[in-house]
């Protein structure tokens, strides 16, 4: 995977802060606090790349964190109180596995990866990330 770093801007929002990502359009988050929100920042960017990855677009290049933002962006958000960079992991190549589970644990998998409109291996390579991001959290 390769890493890049994508400037977010971070503005009061009430309640908190909302964070949005000038090179992403509706790539957004927020949290209660200005750490908080660069934090769930870093979750949104990931998931926003993935999808776009899952949908076959490619990403855009970071912009510089000093690089003005657009006019129409600087009327609508009047009070940017920070802008940092967010650390995303592009999502890499697909690789083919072959993996074997118990019957039973197959027919679970397949079913809630229908429920949530996933394939298979969206389903698991999902479930991957959640759980390294929790241990993540833990260390």
């Amino acid at each position: 995977m390769t890493l890049r770093f994508y400037p977010a801007c971070i503005e009061r929002a009430d309640p908190g802060f909302s964070v949005f990502f000038p090179d992403l359009p509706g790539c957004v988050s927020a949290g209660p606090t200005v750490e908080a929100a660069a934090v769930n920042a870093a979750e949104a960017l990931g998931m926003h790349l993935e999808g776009m990855a899952e949908d076959g677009m490619a990403a855009p290049p970071p912009s510089p964190i000093d690089a003005p933002l657009p006019d129409w962006l600087e009327e609508v958000t009047p009070d940017v109180v920070a802008r940092v960079l967010i650390p995303a992991e592009l999502p890499g190549r697909a690789v083919r596995a072959n993996i074997t589970l118990d019957e039973g644990l197959m027919s679970r998998l397949d079913a809630a990866a229908t429920s949530e409109g996933m394939s298979r291996s969206g389903y698991i390579a999902a479930a991957v990330r959640e759980r390294l991001r929790r241990e993540r959290e833990v260390a």
